[in-house]
């Protein structure tokens, strides 16, 4: 028997604009050993290294696994590696649990060679493409090691393999459609396309007693009203993405549980290939140009910070009072930028954003309203979720909006922003070289001397400030509403929060 709506989608839609008045009415029935989790958008691949957004990340750390991944508390654990040290300058050595794959074949270290070599593969789209390239050798000395030889020394290397871009897949299981055979707590059973996903435990799941719920259903609602409606309605037992409007119902309502962590943040990126974006001083005068507590207030209700410099938070050792502040708000320096680019009567563009996320559209509006006070007049462009990150990746856009969190608290995150030498994609600016930041990225990556790497990051800071690859707009609280009785889910903290994912396999309901 499947579970029971309260309401139905179109009745939810319509009450959607009085959300606070739903957490009155009684919680839907439940069918026993099934958790409903609410995704705020369908995922548009679950290709297992290609980089589609945090819902399609939440699905691939139910159905694949990678060496390592975080614990609740953020950090690092085993997964498939049981366990793992560093074995000299240029090494690292990983020892295989016993674990299976969703085929019923044990996962060796020929399959991690083989995973490794098609991220690192010229045609490869892989988001860690580069990444595994700087991987000299894959030795496998047994079924159960694997020792990686890099091209120079990486302290950064655990980091890559606990990455949800990065898991392992059974050797030669990709097929036509980008999916593959992993070894997570769940095996997709089967989807209706832009509607739900269906999972079922994996029963060779290499943790006993895992997953603790035997069944998941997933299901989209991209309207962010009818996610939090259908929470309070009890039609699913947590959402992701809790709407900043609706943290305050959702958080009093003494059925459910809000969890928030800040670490994600808004930015804008580049296309360095249309004029005049290609030009520092411009996309500095942008910098200056923005209001950044406006965003706070009217995308995410106060939930939120303004973020002037490189996201680095201020509880970080790399952290730099001074550099916070490099792109403060100064409409009279952006237009003296704009003059000496010889724009001093400014230009019209178009900017990329999507209406799926009201977060985004209404950055987008506040930047669209600040950039016309010097001068630069915008057109928003707001397609679907989807449809945005195709067009970041094709580089079809001139400047977006974006937001996301770093692949982890370390500094080395910031690659994945700034570096323009890596491979596309849509979380940084398109055609935009950055030669001497990517040295300093490589520097600070290969440096195990903790004060040598502070002042690395330090540079890595005065560059960026400088060059503006990217624009900093401010930090954002992400939140996950649940059901009062659902327990183990958890919101890893600050930059890891879209790993929060990890945890479905400990979450049980009633």
């Amino acid at each position: 028997m499947s579970r029971r709506f309260v309401l139905s989608r179109r009745s939810l839609l319509g009450a959607a604009a009085s959300l606070p008045l739903l957490h009155r009415a009684a919680r839907a029935e439940r069918t026993p050993g099934t958790l409903t989790f609410g995704l705020s958008s369908y995922p548009p691949t679950l290709q297992p290294w290609a980089n589609a957004g945090t819902a399609a990340a939440t699905i691939k750390l139910l159905i694949y696994r990678g060496l390592l991944s975080y614990d609740k508390d953020g950090k690092l654990r085993g997964e498939l590696a049981e366990s793992w040290q560093r074995d000299g300058d240029n090494a690292w050595v990983f020892h295989l649990r016993d674990a299976k794959f969703q085929n019923g074949a044990p996962v060796t270290a020929d399959d991690v060679k083989w995973t490794i070599a098609q991220v690192a593969d010229a045609k490869s789209t892989a988001y860690l493409k580069a990444e595994m390239q700087s991987i000299q050798e894959v030795q496998t000395p047994d079924l159960r090691t694997v020792r990686l030889v890099t091209k120079q020394p990486t302290v950064t290397l655990p980091i890559w393999f606990a990455n949800f871009h990065m898991p392992i897949v059974a050797k030669g299981s990709t097929d036509n459609n980008g999916t593959a055979v992993g070894a997570g707590p769940y095996v997709l059973k089967g989807q209706e396309r832009g509607v739900s996903l269906d999972l079922a435990a994996f029963d060779q799941f290499y943790k006993p007693g895992l997953p603790k719920t035997k069944n998941l259903k997933v299901i989209v609602y991209a309207d962010e009203n009818l996610r939090a409606a259908a929470l309070q309605a009890g039609d699913v037992d947590l959402i992701e993405y809790v709407p900043w409007q609706s943290m305050q119902a959702i958080g009093v309502d003494p059925r459910l549980k809000l969890d928030t962590t800040d670490g994600p943040f808004m930015f804008v990126v580049f296309n360095g290939k249309a004029k005049p974006f290609g030009d520092p001083r411009v996309r500095r005068a942008v910098a200056h140009a923005i209001r950044r507590e406006d965003i706070v207030k009217a995308a995410f209700f106060g939930r939120g910070s303004p973020l002037e410099g490189l996201p680095i938070p201020s509880t970080s050792e790399f952290y730099d009072a001074a550099k916070a502040k490099g792109w403060n708000y100064d409409p009279d320096k952006a237009k003296a930028l704009l003059k000496e680019a010889g724009l001093a009567d400014g230009f019209s563009c178009t900017m990329l954003a999507t209406a799926q996320y009201s977060m985004h559209k209404t950055t987008a509006e506040v930047c669209q309203q600040h950039l016309a006070e010097i001068g630069i007049q915008v057109q928003l462009n707001l397609p679907d979720w989807p449809t945005r990150v195709a067009l970041g990746n094709k580089g079809q856009y001139e400047l977006a909006v974006h937001g996301t969190s770093g692949d982890s608290n370390d500094p080395d995150a910031l690659s994945q922003f700034i570096d323009g030498e890596l491979a596309t994609s849509y979380a940084r600016s398109f055609a935009m070289p950055t030669p001497k930041l990517h040295e300093l990225l490589d520097a600070g990556r290969a440096e195990f001397d903790a004060a040598k790497r502070h002042a690395i990051y330090d540079q890595v800071q005065s560059v960026a400030l400088d060059d503006a690859p990217m624009v900093s707009l401010c930090w954002r609280s992400q939140g996950y509403g649940i059901a009062k009785d659902v327990a183990g889910f958890h919101n890893l903290p600050g930059a890891l929060t879209f790993y929060s994912g990890i945890t479905l396999e400990e979450t049980s309901v009633g």
